[in-house]
């Protein structure tokens, strides 16, 4: 019989542009100018799209495989029901070409008349018969009419778009200026519900993601479904009301949402942008090194410049935000024969902070010369937390699979097309993505063969 071989890949180091994970544009793509400045960024409104150059390259800014759009409820629906899906299907379609997913918020509304909700429904509910209770709320969502109109547009968006390939997290914006949530702790349960109800009922198969408001509202929608929360502030070290001291780290416990991030993906914005950080001395350290204890995925950096005294610390940012897989062992019989088995064991490391949330297959190749033979496995990566996880699984041989030398070799695919989709941190990556795992040698008598590889036994990658 033939020997076990044992492969132990090299660890890299290298930033790796993954699905799902690290910065993201703003009402922006991979290739755009970023916005000018400190305090210019665009959003609520639809996205003015640039001329693409042909490059994917960012200047001074990570690339990245996340685009993030966020827009008002009126542009969507301007005319009672009346909808400019085109808006959506646009912003998809041209982050597939840039070689990214959406992220995506529709906001109810913002601040002020001309980011109010749809003309038509400001005069089906003319002004409020009752003072509202937060300066940020422009209607009053115990209405009923706000329900039906705006939970029953989600609705309809979620029935369109749930489960598209392209659509990486929806946020679950409720109420308030931008969608941000403030005073929801006020909502009756029957109004909470509805709103809520209204993403989870649809979006099954896409990531959601809330805004980190109250318990009631963040416990109900993680009762609903694996919830991610997000919030819009990071950086903020403002003395004696600062989000980074005085709320992220309380308010993540009042909410009870300390281990949303097992099963949700946890995604934050930047206080202003990087630049003003910079300017005003924040220590950017302490801003990563938190973020990476509430287990972050991604970051919204409104497509601003980031300081180039900062490189090195954003790599390590990026290095650690989400998952980080590394092949560490892999274990395999030398010698197979057709209608055997192929038995294999693997040890994987998760290097990063948090899983993957959308379900990418692990594959195994047997591929020569003549023949190709892929297998899709049946480990549900999104199990994968932090540290170390064992996978072994039989592979069956045809019985009329060619004879022969076959390269074995690993990758997690996309769904749709079998092509490999994640980069590993580790060593062995081949040009079509694929990473060696050894070889195989299938023949008819399982006796050792003369082998172009020699008697080896343990061949580590170090």
């Amino acid at each position: 019989m033939g020997s076990r071989i044992a492969m132990y890949p090299k660890v890299i180091r290298d930033v790796l542009v993954n699905p799902g994970i690290g910065f993201m544009t703003f009402q922006r793509f991979n290739g755009d100018p970023l916005n000018p400045g400190t305090r210019h960024w665009t959003e609520g409104h639809p996205i003015e799209y640039q001329t693409y150059s042909g490059s994917l390259e960012n200047v001074d800014y990570p690339m990245t495989s996340l685009a993030y759009y966020r827009v008002y409820w009126k542009y969507l629906e301007p005319e009672e029901g009346e909808y400019r899906w085109d808006l959506i299907d646009a912003a998809l379609s041209v982050a597939r070409e840039r070689k990214q997913t959406l992220q995506l918020r529709i906001a109810p509304y913002g601040v002020g008349e001309s980011e109010d909700v749809p003309a038509w429904f400001r005069a089906l509910i003319g002004s409020s018969s009752r003072e509202l209770p937060d300066a940020k709320w422009q209607v009053d969502p115990e209405n009923p009419l706000y329900v039906k109109h705006f939970g029953g547009f989600i609705r309809l968006m979620g029935d369109r778009y749930n489960g598209h390939p392209d659509l990486e997290t929806v946020d679950m914006s409720i109420v308030s200026a931008w969608g941000e949530g403030e005073s929801s702790h006020l909502l009756t349960e029957q109004t909470r519900a509805a709103l809520i109800d209204a993403y989870t009922d649809t979006f099954i198969d896409t990531p959601l993601v809330m805004l980190l408001t109250d318990p009631y509202t963040n416990q109900y929608g993680l009762m609903k479904a694996n919830v991610g929360y997000r919030m819009d502030c990071l950086g903020d070290m403002t003395e004696g009301a600062a989000h980074m001291l005085d709320c992220y780290p309380q308010q993540i416990l009042q909410c009870r949402m300390q281990n949303a991030w097992k099963k949700g993906h946890i995604s934050f914005e930047s206080c202003g942008v990087m630049y003003s950080w910079f300017h005003r001395g924040v220590d950017i350290d302490y801003v990563i090194d938190q973020s990476l204890k509430w287990h972050m995925s991604s970051f919204n950096a409104k497509s601003s410049p980031v300081p180039r005294e900062w490189e090195s610390q954003v790599n390590r940012w990026l290095r650690s935000m989400g998952y980080r897989f590394a092949l560490r062992k892999w274990t395999y019989p030398e010698l197979v024969k057709p209608g055997g088995k192929l038995d294999f064991t693997s040890w994987w490391e998760n290097l990063g902070v948090a899983p993957i949330y959308r379900r990418f297959p692990l594959a195994v190749r047997l591929v020569n010369e003549r023949c190709s033979k892929v297998y899709l496995t049946d480990a549900d990566i999104r199990d994968w937390l932090p540290g170390d996880i064992t996978y072994e699984r039989s592979l069956d041989i045809p019985q009329e699979m060619p004879l022969g030398h076959y390269r074995l070799e690993v990758a997690l695919v996309d769904r749709l097309s079998g092509e490999p989709a994640i980069r590993l941190a580790s060593e062995g990556r081949q040009p079509d993505g694929w990473y060696a795992a050894g070889t195989v040698h299938v023949q008819t008598e399982l006796d050792p063969p003369p082998s172009p590889l020699g008697e080896i036994v343990v061949s580590p990658w170090q």
